[in-house]
C-alpha cells in the first residue's frame, strides 16, 4: 500500500524503484554517448577539413596590414555600405 510508505508528505522510495530508475539512466547513456562521440567526431572532421582548405590564411588580411609601414590616404570606398537606397 502506498499508505504503508508515507510519512507526512513525503514518500519513502522503494530499492526496487531507484533500480530501476539506476537501470534505465544506464540505457540512456548506452545512446547518448555513441552519439557525443559520432557529433563530436563530426565537429573534428570540419575542422580539419577547414585547416586543409587554408580557410584560415589571409596572408593579405587586416591582421598583417595593421604591421605595415604605409597608411593608404585614400582608400577605395566600400561598394557594400556606398550603395544608395
Amino acid at each position: 500500500h502506498a499508505s504503508d510508505c508515507c510519512f507526512g508528505n513525503v514518500v519513502i522510495v522503494h530499492q526496487c524503484h531507484a533500480e530501476r530508475t539506476k537501470d534505465t539512466l544506464m540505457d540512456i547513456l548506452l545512446y547518448l554517448i555513441p552519439i557525443s562521440l559520432f557529433l563530436g567526431s563530426v565537429g573534428l572532421g570540419a575542422f580539419l577539413f577547414t585547416l586543409r582548405t587554408q580557410q584560415y590564411d589571409d596572408p593579405a588580411g587586416n591582421a598583417e596590414r595593421i604591421l605595415l609601414g604605409t597608411w593608404d590616404q585614400n582608400p577605395k570606398p566600400n561598394p557594400a555600405k556606398s550603395s544608395s537606397i
